[in-house]
């Protein structure tokens, strides 16, 4: 579709959480097409539905690694160029299940790697700023998707509570331009107005709102 629409693409296979596969796969990108401007981590696995005590441990391990490792491996290969530039945006796709307790006993390895994502990319965000590097966690709301297809719990789903994949696509783009900057580290989700985050912009960063914070008793920041 790229290529039909004019545009300039290749297609590069990698596994994202060895390290040496991931270098080789940015430095090919970018040999190929030139300097990489936008990373989206989107590579993901849903892992073990067992409860914890009836999962093998390396397979939850597992999914740790992918949803994690894989997005910290492919960031550290295109930041060097991109802090050089002192341009680039790096979106990490995250999920609603990475903020909620797992029910049921099972689902673990998904939801705590996807929390895991949101504090790196703060914490990424935080330490590339100065370089103006931008980075980003967004949840695509729930997609058609073969990994979400094979998932019980959502079959019964209503049509009208899916999203489309073209909906992230465009938050993606919007957030890579000088549009998102005001945002840069926060947890933005799909269906949320991004025209009226970028008005509460400072309340956002005032309050910590869209990232993940510990309230106490007082509703403050513990």
């Amino acid at each position: 579709m790229i290529i039909d629409r004019g545009g300039h693409a290749v297609g590069l296979t990698a596994d994202v959480t060895d390290r040496i596969a991931v270098d080789k796969c940015a430095a090919e990108a970018e040999a190929l097409l030139g300097p990489i401007d936008i990373l989206v981590n989107n590579a993901g696995v849903a892992g073990s539905l067992l409860p914890l005590w009836e999962a093998d441990p390396d397979d939850w391990w597992r999914t740790i690694e992918v949803n994690l490792r894989g997005p910290m491996l492919f960031a550290r290969a295109v930041l060097p160029s991109m802090i050089g530039r002192r341009s680039g945006t790096i979106v990490n796709v995250g999920s609603f299940a990475g903020i909620r307790a797992a029910t049921g006993g099972g689902f673990g390895p998904y939801p705590t790697s996807k929390a895991a994502l949101v504090r790196f990319t703060d914490s990424l965000a935080a330490s590339t700023d100065e370089h103006k590097v931008r980075v980003f966690t967004i949840s695509p709301g729930l997609v058609h998707t073969a990994m979400t297809e094979a998932i019980d719990m959502f079959r019964s789903v209503p049509e009208s509570e899916w999203s489309a994949p073209e909906a992230a696509a465009t938050l993606v783009v919007r957030l890579a331009t000088s549009t998102g900057t005001a945002l840069n580290g926060k947890f933005i989700h799909v269906n949320d107005d991004l025209d009226e985050l970028l008005r509460e912009a400072e309340r956002i960063e005032v309050e910590g709102l869209y990232t993940l914070r510990l309230l106490n008793l007082n509703g403050a920041v513990a």
